[in-house]
């Protein structure tokens, strides 16, 4: 009888070296002074503070702010593409966009992939795309693990989680509490379905519309999979540029990633008892891909609106007397922003009219 080996039960060890090897300069790029470099170590490192002017925050009560997430079923479309190096970018953005929403600066990311069978190439597609995020989020890719399940995953399969640290001094913490009757609710736009809602949207595209990821959709302008796959826009440069202009505590009040849930939800999270806030349909641009999944789904416009973004990304509630500048300070960033609502007396709502 043979001699069982590691590598008959599906994971070979020399091609997992490999995969490694192609991963740290994917990494470096990612790094700022503050990163203490240790390739191969078992952790990675951080220093909070930096003893460079350049660098320096001078904390005097930081609070650490963390957050989690994954892709979901996008990566069942990267997978019908054949294209894995945007989901990476996803998966940065879906814990970044949470962290920023306290006003806290994101630190560093780490990732765990999760695969059938080794792929060095694969894999490397995926962290490249992670690492892009990492440099849209300004943080450091600090490290991550790769697991190779063979009995979990099929061959091809993989899945994706992130973890995000950021940081954030107590004073300047932003976490809702202070939204106030007369606000102003400003809308900055997404690149279309960000990383939410992908069951339907495949369901609809794939199952119910009878495309294949390469069909070319005049009205999105783009294939099925391109337009599903256009990457989760990360946020962090129009937040710190934002709170770079203005106090903290009189000026932005309350900050929301619309993820799953769609607007209502997630800017229910973040009001105090007492306020509501009224969203007026029609003042913000929506992406083709929302009109198009829902005609060819026959999808409810209640429906679309809990399960998608809509088009509108991030949410600032600001004060009333500031709201005209800053929506000009995001446009001029690079952010397309709207006016989409306002802030009034009530018990901790949201409605969309």
């Amino acid at each position: 009888m043979a001699k069982a080996t590691y590598k008959d039960a599906g994971v070979d060890l020399d091609v997992y070296r490999e995969s490694m090897a192609r991963l740290p300069k994917l990494m470096h790029r990612t790094f700022s002074p503050r990163v203490i470099k240790q390739d191969g170590g078992f952790a990675g490192l951080f220093q909070l503070d930096f003893a460079n002017k350049l660098f320096a925050r001078n904390y005097k009560n930081p609070v650490l702010v963390s957050c989690t997430d994954g892709v979901g079923t996008k990566l069942k479309v990267a997978s019908l593409t054949g294209r894995h190096d945007t989901v990476g970018i996803d998966l940065v953005a879906m814990s970044v966009n949470d962290a920023i929403c306290t006003g806290a600066e994101p630190l560093f990311f780490l990732d765990y992939v999760a695969m059938g069978k080794d792929d060095p190439s694969l894999l490397e597609q995926i962290v490249q795309g992670i690492s892009q995020g990492c440099v849209d989020g300004d943080c450091a890719l600090l490290g991550g693990e790769t697991a190779i399940m063979p009995d979990i995953y099929q061959p091809g399969d993989y899945d994706l989680a992130g973890f995000c640290v950021a940081v954030v001094e107590k004073e300047n913490l932003i976490d809702g509490k202070s939204i106030a009757d007369g606000d102003v609710v400003l809308g900055v736009s997404a690149s279309g379905l960000h990383s939410n809602g992908y069951s339907l949207a495949r369901k609809v595209a794939f199952e119910i519309g009878g495309h294949a990821a390469d069909d070319h959709i005049d009205e999105l302008g783009a294939t099925v999979g391109d337009a599903l796959l256009e990457p989760t826009i990360i946020y962090s440069r129009a937040v710190r540029n934002v709170l770079g202009h203005y106090a903290v505590k009189n000026v932005v009040h309350g900050i929301a990633h619309i993820t799953g849930g769609g607007l209502e939800e997630n800017l229910e999270r973040i009001l105090p008892p007492g306020v509501d806030v009224s969203l007026k349909r029609g003042t913000w641009d929506i992406p083709p891909i929302f009109g198009w999944l829902q005609e060819t789904g026959d999808i409810e416009s209640a429906e679309m609106e809990r399960v998608f973004n809509m088009g509108v990304g991030l949410v600032f509630i600001v004060s009333s007397y500031y709201a005209n500048q800053i929506a000009n300070l995001l446009r001029e960033s690079g952010f397309p922003t709207a006016e989409i609502g306002a802030v009034k007396a009530g018990n901790g709502k949201v409605a969309l009219a």
